[in-house]
């Protein structure tokens, strides 16, 4: 009964990491006002993606920025074809835009928009695993 139990779980361990989103892991944001940030992107409410700031660096190194911890990318739904739609926020200015991203391989194009999606600034991310 014990092989049975650990069977089935071997099974369903492996069924959720086959259906695991490939956008999920650690991506490095590019430099925004002299500091760059690792960014964990998981699961979160309900089959949506988030991502927090795990990792802050500037020039000096690795440093404890008041921003680790805090939802960078917030809601994001898959749309398919490695697109996502949600909210973005930046720490620079406190605010939170329209958010869209783009999975290219271990590329993310994650962009920033305001007016309905007629003004953006983009980034690209690279992973980090």
């Amino acid at each position: 009964m014990k092989t049975i139990l650990t069977a089935i779980a071997g099974l369903a361990l492996s069924a959720t990491a086959a259906f695991a989103d490939p956008i999920l892991g650690t991506w490095k944001t590019e430099v925004d006002d002299g500091s760059y940030a690792y960014v964990g992107l998981k699961p979160c409410n309900g089959g949506k993606i988030c991502g927090t700031i795990d990792r802050t660096f500037n020039a000096q190194g690795e440093y404890n920025s008041p921003n680790k911890g805090e939802v960078l990318v917030r809601n994001m739904v898959p749309q398919g074809n490695g697109r996502y739609e949600g909210r973005v926020w930046r720490p620079s200015n406190n605010k939170v835009y329209l958010g869209k991203m783009n999975l290219n391989g271990n590329t993310l194009q994650l962009q920033g928009c305001v007016a309905g999606g007629l003004l953006c600034s983009s980034q690209t991310w690279a992973r980090v695993n």
